[in-house]
């Protein structure tokens, strides 16, 4: 059949799956936005309040869903505005294709009017991207964007579309259905790439440690493994931690679990890296947030590394077992290999530990922010989608809610972008419309994108914001405070903002609480409403910070704990 450009596009989205798509139209893409509209019962498009928003709330969608997200956004300043999402996506391996209209093939080169080098711009940040010059490659420009972004170690993928060609006509024949759906897990098969030979040393390494440690990262979640992770890790009786994108991939409530590991890991987890002699990190990418000072990361130990990327192992540590392909068909091959090993004294020292240093905080009768995420715990009973934004109100969630299954914790790790909860919210909540969500949030980083509280109010969406206000940038005051001899320069952000009436003045509910017991209420109201988000001001103390950390350059067993 003959179509036109922009309705090839359309086509090829179904085809991949796609129902949802997120995004703010433009000049260059009004074709694609008219072939839209013919297929408006088919994808649904969710229009947000700025670009930014739309990358955000398609990272959101695919983190929460497991399928790709989607978003549009035309060419200049409208591609550009989708660089920090684009970027997030990628620090995170979170699948994402990215749409962007271009000026027309005939003005490429001549800096006409919205023109910019999206493609350039953007190669760093993606798997891959591509420009389109010729309606005729187009789909099968679709269609590897798709398998790329969700094959192997996802990522986003950009397709910048000139006008001309979403205007054009050219035959199209229709493809095989892509399945962007979470379709059910395949069965467990030999890892590619891996010898046998190497799965029998490692196996062997396990068994033969006294000490060993696992650290669990978002690669596990990613690909799905965290029966396996935890059929490992009971058979052959191995502590777990781990990092923040890792969080839910090993419950929270399980009686191996250590916590995070790494500058605000907990002192178990910390220690014992320290004193392991295996230890075994699977899809993670020792960060510099978790080995801090490298001559001292787990200086005890043989490092065991399992990754999907090849790029990833050997990259920041050395490693003496690597084991390099599906997470899932290594971990199930390891816990067949592996001996069953009953509780043992390393399991009698971590669990020491654990009772000597709990997560802990001083409650003295004012509103504090650990006890507010403990309540939430509480009250949802573990079982809401979380998202975050950037910096203490982050690390908070991450350490004083159980996540207890994957896909449950969402947040900006390896970028840190502030101003991201809002519009992942608004994604996870269009892609699991049946769960909770609560975005928490420090009071600077809901400035930067609190535009977003009008999608959420035009679609209806209960979601939650917790603000978590300290009328500063907590987490930088922290440092100042702690590193820079309480030098407070550009920190206090008390502008007098009042975010309830923010939020009614946007559509929303507005609710402020300033006393531990106006919490309980507060969030039994907000989980009530059914058809309108939720501002939720809970006013907290400047000075609040989040501990243990571990200073820069310091072994990761240096916390500071209060």
């Amino acid at each position: 059949m003959r179509l036109t450009g922009a309705e090839i596009l359309i086509e090829c989205l179904k085809e991949q799956g796609v129902d949802t798509v997120f995004g703010f139209p433009g000049g260059a893409v009004l074709n694609i936005y008219d072939a839209l509209y013919k297929a408006q019962g088919e994808i649904r498009h969710i229009l947000t309040s700025h670009e930014q928003g739309a990358a955000h709330a398609a990272d959101g969608y695919a983190r929460a869903t497991g399928r790709t997200g989607v978003c549009i956004a035309t060419s200049g300043p409208g591609a550009t505005n989708l660089v920090t999402g684009i970027a997030t996506a990628y620090m995170d391996s979170v699948p994402m294709v990215a749409i962007t209209g271009q000026v027309a093939t005939t003005l490429l080169g001549k800096d006409s009017f919205q023109e910019v080098d999206i493609t350039g711009i953007t190669m760093p940040i993606t798997k891959h991207n591509y420009i389109v010059k010729d309606v005729n490659k187009l789909a099968d420009t679709v269609r590897q964007a798709f398998r790329i972004a969700s094959s192997g170690r996802p990522g986003p993928v950009l397709i910048d579309i000139c006008k001309d060609v979403t205007a054009a006509c050219a035959d199209h024949e229709p493809g095989k259905p892509g399945g962007n759906g979470t379709a059910p897990l395949k069965p467990v098969e030999a890892p590619t790439g891996v010898k046998g030979s190497q799965l029998d040393e490692a196996a062997a390494a396990i068994d033969s440690a006294q000490r060993p440690v696992i650290l669990s990262g978002g690669g596990v979640s990613i690909s799905g493994a965290t029966a396996e992770l935890q059929m490992l890790a009971e058979k052959a009786g191995i502590p777990v931690a781990t990092t923040l994108m890792g969080l839910g991939s090993f419950p929270g409530t399980h009686r191996l679990f250590m916590g995070l590991v790494g500058m605000h890991g907990t002192r178990t987890s910390n220690m014992a890296v320290s004193e392991a002699d295996l230890f075994i990190a699977i899809g993670a990418r020792f960060s510099d947030r978790v080995i801090s000072n490298v001559s001292r990361f787990a200086p005890n130990a043989r490092i065991m590394h399992i990754d999907i990327d090849p790029a990833e192992v050997g990259k920041n540590i050395t490693v003496h077992y690597p084991l390099v392909g599906d997470i899932r068909g290594i971990l199930k091959q390891l816990a067949d290999r592996v001996k069953n090993r009953g509780y043992t004294d390393w399991n009698r020292k971590t669990d020491e530990w654990k009772e000597l240093y709990p997560l802990k905080y001083e409650a003295n009768g004012t509103l504090k922010p650990q006890y507010i995420v403990e309540r939430l715990y509480e009250i949802t009973k573990g079982d809401a989608i979380i998202t975050t934004e950037v910096g203490q109100n982050q690390l908070w969630a991450a350490q004083y809610y159980k996540f207890t299954r994957p896909r449950q914790f969402i947040s900006s790790g390896g970028l840190g972008t502030m101003g991201y909860g809002l519009g992942a919210s608004i994604g996870a909540k269009i892609g699991k419309p049946e769960a909770k969500v609560i975005n928490i949030a420090g009071d600077g980083s809901f400035r930067m994108n609190c535009n977003e509280l009008a999608t959420a109010v035009e679609y209806r969406l209960p979601v939650i914001i917790a603000i978590l206000n300290n009328r500063v940038l907590g987490m930088v005051r922290q440092w100042q405070q702690l590193f820079y001899g309480g030098r407070y320069s550009a920190t206090t952000i008390d502008r007098g903002t009042d975010f309830v009436a923010l939020a009614e003045a946007y559509g929303a509910v507005g609710i402020r609480v300033t006393r531990p017991e106006e919490v309980d209420a507060a969030f039994e109201r907000a989980l009530a409403s059914t058809d309108r988000p939720v501002v939720i001001d809970f006013e907290i103390d400047k000075d609040e910070k989040v501990f243990p950390i571990v200073p820069p350059g310091a072994p990761i067993d240096e916390l500071i704990e209060e």
